[in-house]
């Protein structure tokens, strides 16, 4: 099994545009930032969270990159 989130595997990062991949990778970097605070002050208890966030993140930052490459397409808005 993959670490990270639900929701956040690259077939699910794929299919979305880049405004929700914007939000998704700010909402894990403000997840990231309270992780990192709950650990500094000794009260995190699930220190593999960290290591899931921290690959969330890389994972989008490697999707947009592979957009802005040509690598990969961003998903049709058409319907």
């Amino acid at each position: 099994m993959a670490i990270g989130s639900k929701g956040l595997a690259p077939a699910d990062l794929d299919g979305m545009d880049d405004d929700r991949l914007a939000q998704e990778l700010e909402k894990a970097k403000a997840e990231l930032f309270n992780l990192r605070f709950s650990a500094a002050t000794g009260q995190l208890e699930d220190h593999g969270r960290l290591k899931a966030v921290r690959r969330d993140i890389a994972r989008i930052y490697t999707i947009v990159r592979e957009r802005e490459l040509g690598i990969r397409t961003a998903p049709s808005t058409e319907k």
